[in-house]
């Protein structure tokens, strides 16, 4: 099986123009990117891809082991990136992938021309000198949760996760999205990304970053946005007035003009 076919890959605008990939986060798929991708398929190559065990991926091709670390994760992205011959790659990344999309920047740069990660975290635990929003209790309690009761999990986090408590069908929406992934994947993945700590990965990072980062958010302060920006050598940081973690639903408009600023801020 291809992995164009393995992670429902879609793909649409110019078939020459500069490639523009969307990964998404921990419970979602890539409709996640419906209100934002496709503004930029009139002039960029737009792909986008269910990570394994989310979606549309055929789980058949699912290995706990490859999966243990998002190394994991940043090979499928290679690979489909290869598969697909794409090279000058802008690689849009929301939360967990924010750091998959630097793994996979950080170990073939000359298949990327750009980074963004949105509400992205290098590590959610906190550390001596470094606060990343949660005690290692709170992710074990989290994890915990997770593993008893899945689906009541999915129903309580997911509108914490989202924000925006005005608007409740944000929340249905994760929510929905959480319960259509494979319980026992979603428990790795999520296992993966909360006890992933990839702060030295982030001075490797080569290509120009826009780090976006929004307000209020429970998962991903903004101390934490300001850290990654920090440490990648060539990043744009910009908060949003948006809130909650999942600005690419909350406030798609704000998230295309940020990361088109940033684009053609580059092309200059």
């Amino acid at each position: 099986m291809t992995m164009i076919s393995r992670h429902h890959v879609s793909v649409s605008g110019p078939r020459d123009a500069q490639p523009m990939l969307f990964g998404h986060g921990f419970g979602c798929d890539q409709t996640m990117w419906r209100h934002v991708a496709p503004a930029f398929s009139d002039r960029y190559r737009v792909v986008t891809f269910d990570h394994m065990g989310s979606g549309g991926s055929d789980v058949s091709g699912y290995d706990r082991s490859r999966y243990e670390d998002l190394h994991g994760y940043a090979s499928d992205v290679l690979e489909i990136v290869r598969e697909l011959e794409l090279s000058d790659v802008v690689f849009v990344g929301h939360s967990v992938s924010s750091m998959i999309g630097a793994l996979a920047a950080i170990a073939a740069p000359e298949r990327f021309d750009a980074l963004v990660m949105v509400s992205p975290s290098p590590r959610y635990i906190d550390d001596i000198d470094y606060r990343g929003g949660f005690a290692r209790e709170d992710i074990d309690e989290l994890l915990e949760a997770l593993a008893s009761n899945y689906l009541g999990w999915s129903s309580a986090m997911a509108p914490v996760i989202v924000g925006n408590p005005d608007r409740p069908a944000l929340g249905e929406e994760l929510t929905a999205s959480f319960c259509r992934m494979d319980p026992e994947i979603a428990r790795q993945f999520a296992t993966t990304t909360f006890l992933s700590d990839n702060r030295e990965d982030l001075p490797k990072v080569a290509v120009p970053t826009l780090v976006l980062q929004c307000s209020r958010d429970a998962i991903a302060p903004t101390r934490v946005g300001r850290y990654v920006a920090d440490s990648v050598p060539d990043a744009t940081f910009v908060q949003l007035a948006a809130t909650g973690h999942c600005p690419n639903l909350s406030a798609p408009e704000e998230t295309i003009a940020a990361i088109d600023d940033f684009l053609r801020r580059g092309e200059t």
